[in-house]
């Protein structure tokens, strides 16, 4: 009977050792020499492991119309991003720029116009309109059949993409840019400026990158471009991660710019998604409108998605306040986009009409779409950048005055008083009758903390119309706060005074009359806002105290941020972002029958929390392109800090009754966002940490209160709460 032994593995691995160095040994003579040095091993993270993702083209050439390019993959350290294989989600587009000439006019007298350089993918395809995607009822459109511009994808090819093992990929396309004959016929020029790009998805990052090149000469650098926007310029407004658009995927302008191109619309509603087009359409938002026999009729720009989801930019509350003011997008200077003048450069009618509409007005009725025909530099209308320069000249102007305060006291009777004035660029007074008489000054004091208590001085009180004072024979102007009492201890208190006061202006148009100052008597003149920061000051017994420095406020939002985005108009009064100076904690609530309780607060805090406009997730066209839960975008870096103001009270009303209720600093805070969705849980946790959440006064909350929330409640808990 054979008799069966079994090895294990470790007993395998030593008998096989020993029996090889047996058998060399019985050889008795060498071993031969060494083999040469392997290439040394290749440092890099798996595409599938890194969190962060970079790709960057490094060459591309084109031979009888095919396409090759040589890109890497690197993660944020630098290092080689590996295994990257074609069924990742990986796709490629290409365009050319091109120089577009236009046949303008009625057949039998059409002319030639230059429109310039313009992007044209060679992939595109036609769509049909998908009639279940398409609301029942839905108006201001008109399904037709489009042309799309569209990218390939690496998958669809067994060979296309090659993997080089270090971190860097060739890509040889599917298309042949020389052979483009349907549904669009593209003729390939290797003169003109080439454009590449890559798309990858993973579950958790993107990459998008792009490539400038001219095939005849293989030049990436002085060639024809056109480069005007900045997508640093649409960050002002919206937050970086809230502009990866289709499903995530594009995050790069430029690769937006090459997809969405003249020849493509949307087959549902019938409307262009060309670039130009569809950035100004969205931004007109709920300011566009066209014009009829029976007067102004909203056209709102509107989109079907992919699924049938419609985008009514009709609800879009374009923020950037005059919006005439085309340097919110289009920032020319030091670091601007190579191309960032063109936007002056007359043409193209395509900004105009996405903005205007084709009937701007009843002028224009029949006269066709040939914008540039008449709106030109020497023509019969004004230029685009002369309409919008006569409408941003006084904004400009007051840009430059001063607002001067001087003999500030305090009377005899205890009330505030002084003089004020205002200069323009050149320190010059400016007469009186330039200056609208019912416009205000703004006072208040304790300005380093949370400005008077609204029932010592309400806000409606510490603002002054210049017709309540006296006007001076120097151009000033007198004013005194007889509504206001001064607290007793106002000696050595930080006080504030800012200017509301608007300046008059003509208004330019036809015949390019020169925009200036302006009598406020005239009719229909224009009145805007003179800017000059508020004037902070220590006052002693009667006077300025000069020799005390003023005490800063807490630093908690970024005004330049606030106004980075919305501009020279935030809402009302606008001469910067002076909000919470009327807007305090303990102003009073207003009716609001959507609102819990039926009153809601106006404390500036909870404005800014509760507009629609700072949470596009759920308001307005719910694109989550604004997010309010990032708080960086408005807040400083310390702006959320809990636990500076413990002697500040909030009011809110009853989120059952509407009656007045008062609470403590750091919950009032919070709940400036949480209120309107807080449960007996929240505000079980709130107490149990010494918040107020219930006071019958501001005494009341002040004097129970003993929050410990920044104890767990830090800076960085509170960020990361948030999301970010």
């Amino acid at each position: 009977m054979m008799k069966t032994i079994t090895v294990s593995p470790a007993a395998k691995a030593v008998l096989g050792a020993g029996l090889m160095a047996l058998a060399l040994s019985g050889c008795g003579g060498s071993d031969g020499t060494n083999g040469e040095d392997g290439p040394d091993g290749i440092i890099g993270v798996n595409i599938d492991a890194t969190s962060t993702l970079k790709a960057t083209f490094t060459d591309a050439t084109v031979v009888n119309g095919k396409v090759s390019v040589a890109f890497t993959l690197k993660n944020a350290n630098g290092v080689a991003v590996l295994g990257l294989t074609k069924d990742h989600d990986l796709r490629f587009g290409i365009a050319q720029l091109t120089p577009v000439i236009e046949m303008v006019g009625a057949d039998g007298a059409k002319v030639e116009v230059d429109r310039g350089y313009q992007w044209q993918s060679y992939i595109n395809t036609t769509k049909q309109p998908n009639a279940s995607w398409i609301p029942d009822g839905e108006t201001d459109i008109a399904p037709s059949a489009q042309f799309q511009a569209e990218v390939e994808a690496a998958s669809k090819c067994a060979d296309c993409l090659v993997d080089n093992l270090d971190g860097s990929y060739s890509y040889t396309f599917q298309t042949n840019i020389a052979q483009v004959i349907e549904p669009l016929s593209i003729t390939y020029q290797a003169e003109d400026t080439q454009r590449i790009t890559l798309e990858l998805q993973q579950p958790l990052i993107t990459a998008n990158a792009h490539y400038d090149f001219q095939p005849s000469t293989g030049l990436t650098e002085d060639i024809a471009s056109r480069d005007v926007v900045s997508i640093n310029a649409c960050y002002t407004c919206h937050q970086p991660e809230s502009l990866a658009l289709h499903g995530g995927r594009r995050i790069d302008i430029e690769n937006c710019a090459s997809c969405h191109t003249a020849t493509s619309g949307d087959p549902e509603t019938g409307n262009s998604v060309d670039f130009t087009y569809m950035i100004h359409a969205i931004h007109k938002g709920q300011d566009r409108v066209t014009s009829t026999a029976d007067g102004n009729a909203a056209a709102p720009y509107k989109v079907i998605g992919y699924g049938g989801g419609i985008h009514n930019y009709g609800n879009v509350m374009y923020p950037q306040k005059p919006a005439a003011d085309c340097s919110a997008c289009h920032v020319e200077g030091t670091n601007a986009p190579k191309d960032a003048a063109l936007f002056n450069a007359n043409k193209s009618d395509t900004a105009c009409i996405a903005c205007h509409t084709e009937l701007a007005s009843q002028q224009h009725i029949g006269v066709g779409t040939n914008c540039t025909s008449c709106h030109i530099e020497e023509g019969y209308a004004r230029s685009a950048k002369e309409a919008h320069g006569d409408v941003m000249k006084a904004y400009n102007d007051t840009q430059t005055m001063k607002v001067v305060f001087s003999d500030v006291t305090v009377t005899a009777d205890n009330k505030f008083s002084t003089n004020v004035s205002f200069t323009d660029v050149s320190g010059q007074v400016i007469p009186a009758e330039f200056i609208d008489q019912g416009s205000r000054i703004v006072m208040a004091w304790d300005s380093d903390k949370n400005y008077p208590a609204y029932n010592d001085a309400s806000y409606s009180a510490r603002r002054l119309k210049l017709n309540e004072g006296t006007a001076n024979t120097d151009n000033s102007w007198t004013m005194v706060w007889n509504n206001v009492t001064l607290p007793t201890d106002y000696v050595g208190k930080t006080f504030e005074l800012w200017s509301a006061v608007t300046a008059c202006y003509n208004h330019g148009g036809y015949g390019r009359p020169e925009v200036k100052l302006t009598a406020c008597s005239t009719d229909n003149v224009q009145k805007v806002e003179i800017k000059s920061s508020p004037y902070h000051f220590v006052m002693a017994a009667s006077a300025v105290d000069n020799s005390q420095s003023t005490a800063a406020r807490r630093n908690i939002i970024n005004t330049a941020s606030c106004q980075g985005c919305h501009n020279q108009e935030v809402y009302h009064y606008d001469n910067g972002v002076n909000c919470q100076t009327c807007h305090t904690a303990d102003k009073t609530l207003r009716s609001d029958d959507t609102y819990p309780g039926g009153k809601k607060s106006t404390s500036f805090a909870f404005k800014a929390h509760s507009a629609e406009g700072h949470y596009l997730k759920y308001a307005g066209v719910k694109s989550g392109t604004v997010l309010k839960t990032d708080c960086k975008t408005c807040h400083t870096a310390d702006g959320i800090q809990l636990g500076r103001a413990a002697d500040r009270v909030w009011r809110y009303g009853d989120i059952e009754t509407g009656a007045d209720v008062w609470m403590s600093s750091d919950t009032g805070a919070c709940l400036s966002c949480h209120q309107k969705y807080r449960t007996d849980a929240t505000v079980a946790h709130i107490e149990s940490n010494g918040g107020i959440v219930d006071g019958i006064s501001e005494d009341d909350a002040r004097n129970r209160s003993s929050e410990i929330c920044s104890t767990c409640h830090t800076v960085d808990r509170v960020t990361k709460t948030h999301g970010f």
